[in-house]
């Protein structure tokens, strides 16, 4: 079976990395392109720095940075309130945001009742 060529909007991967940051705003969303036009803050930039020089180990509290075509293949470990979460980036997250793919809330998963949640419960013996 041969994989089919990742494309975004009509172009590939190598044509996404060739592309300025205003130009790459064009082919986002309206969310992303809005934020990418008043520009990155600090905290992106710094992330975008790191990616750069290809540091290993990046962490990030910045939930809030867009994906570029530049991170894909990176693996960056993204806050989630409680830890660092590592995301492997792949082409089909380019546009959205890293706080997507690192959830904030765990299911909740509830055992047997305590002893005394019920009538029947405080009959039983302690063991």
């Amino acid at each position: 079976m041969v994989k089919k060529e990742f494309t975004y909007r009509g172009k590939t991967l190598e044509d996404l990395k060739t592309l300025s940051l205003n130009e790459l705003g064009a082919l986002l969303p309206a969310r992303q392109r809005r934020s990418l036009k008043r520009g990155l803050i600090d905290q992106q930039i710094i992330l975008l720095k790191k990616m750069r020089k290809n540091e290993s180990n990046i962490e990030t509290h910045c939930r809030d940075a867009i994906i570029l075509p530049e991170m894909v293949g990176k693996t960056i470990k993204v806050y989630s309130g409680k830890e660092f979460i590592p995301v492997t980036i792949i082409e089909e997250m380019i546009g959205h945001y890293l706080g997507e793919f690192v959830l904030t809330r765990k299911k909740v998963a509830h055992s047997a009742p305590g002893i005394g949640a019920t009538k029947s419960s405080a009959a039983l013996s302690v063991k």
